[in-house]
């Protein structure tokens, strides 16, 4: 029996971990909100349980969580978990990890100057340097978002935070294995609510996927079908490039065609031929090992992408694009000058200066940079910097 801390508590967190390790049994998960109570408030009324509806499957009882910790109002009781218990996960999606366009923590984020100032930690990054100080035994820090080499970038994180902290961890006693998640799970509507009959159930397909690279520094829940490997990379990489890669584009070009889900996109005679063209671009950029699989993955994903009784909203996808696009059109920009991608890069950057012209902010932790870019005299290039390739501006602007 162990205790998982769990921190973001939405949707995808209740779909993936939380269904997986109620299915190992043995362990149990306390979450952390790091925004608001609303979660907690909800789940809270109904002993933390909740109905996950798989598509396809009915509706299963999920009660393996067991208590939700919300910041402000629980610091002191979320670092005291950070000390104690044997797994740390976190589902906080890239701009939970406050990262800068080189992959390193910003220290100019005001979330993290506050946590380093001394204002009680906000931010999963300092309760991680704050809480680790006090471990006197293993522990194995999760990361489950979709972030290149994400165990990696987030040691990377806590440790530049640390040092500026003057914090002394014993960073011999914990891992930050990498991994790759992927189960589709819309926002709940009240359709599903109604269905079900839980103000608090979360909709999400049947497929599901996880896999971890083998670092862990004690015990795990015995999570059923999930792969455990040497090298996360190759998964990450087909994932990130093609899944997340097909989404965004779908979602910005879909939005600018005023379609509103995913299986309506993909059925755009336009757009579906160029989503095809961009996986298949992105599968060339894949490591060898992998490429017997990417025929079949493509079919499934296109199988997926056409399911509408998931009604994945674009505008939920198009969220936070500033730090998805680093990931999902840079690399396969980058190595193939694919047309479809220019294509999804210039839908995003479109979807930007139309929100900012409607004056709209764009729901992004770079919301107001990306406004104030907007305003100058060639946003294309400011917009493409901020997502790291301002070397590619020609391309895209071509």
């Amino acid at each position: 029996m162990g205790t998982i801390l769990h921190f973001g508590l939405g949707n995808f967190a209740r779909a993936h971990l939380l269904d997986y390790t109620q299915q190992a049994g043995d362990w149990d998960v306390v979450g952390v909100s790091l925004r608001s109570s609303s979660v907690r408030d909800g789940l809270a009324k109904q002993g933390y349980r909740y109905d996950l509806c798989v598509q396809g499957q009915g509706v299963k009882r999920v009660d393996i969580l067991r208590n939700v910790l919300v910041v402000p109002e629980d610091r002191d009781a979320i670092i005291k978990a950070v000390e104690n218990v044997e797994i740390i996960s976190a589902t906080v999606t890239e701009k939970g990890y406050h990262l800068d366009a080189k992959g390193q923590l910003n220290f100019a984020d005001p979330a993290v100057a506050a946590d380093l100032a001394g204002q009680g930690p906000s931010t999963l990054i300092g309760f991680l340097a704050f809480g680790l100080v006090g471990r006197t035994s293993p522990v194995t820090v999760l990361s489950c978002d979709n972030q290149v080499g994400n165990g990696t970038a987030l040691k990377g994180a806590v440790v530049e935070f640390a040092a500026a902290a003057e914090l002394e961890i014993d960073w011999s006693a914990i891992r930050f294995p990498n991994s790759m998640v992927d189960r589709i799970t819309p926002a709940t509507t009240d359709t599903v609510r109604a269905i079900s009959g839980d103000p608090m159930a979360v909709p999400t397909e049947a497929f599901s996927e996880w896999v971890i690279e083998d670092d862990f520094a004690g015990p795990r829940p015995n999570w059923p079908g999930v792969q455990i490997v040497q090298d996360v990379a190759p998964y990450e990489m087909r994932k990130l490039r093609m899944l997340n890669g097909a989404h965004s584009f779908l979602a910005y070009a879909g939005l600018a065609r005023g379609l509103e889900y995913v299986h309506e996109a993909v059925q755009d005679p336009v757009l579906r031929t160029l989503v095809i063209q961009l996986m298949k671009d992105a599968a060339s950029t894949l490591p060898s090992q992998i490429q017997d699989q990417v025929s079949a993955y493509l079919d499934a994903l296109m199988k997926r992408f056409e399911n509408p009784e998931l009604a994945h909203r674009l505008d939920q996808i198009a969220m936070d694009g500033s730090q998805k696009l680093p990931y999902r059109f840079v690399p396969t920009l980058r190595e193939t000058g694919s047309n479809a991608v220019v294509e999804g890069t210039r839908a995003w950057i479109s979807y930007c200066l139309t929100e900012t012209a409607n004056g709209r902010l764009v729901n992004d932790p770079k919301a107001a940079e990306i406004a104030r870019i907007a305003k100058q005299s060639e946003p294309e290039i400011g917009l493409l910097k901020l997502i790291g390739a301002e070397d590619l501006a020609q391309l895209i602007q071509e």
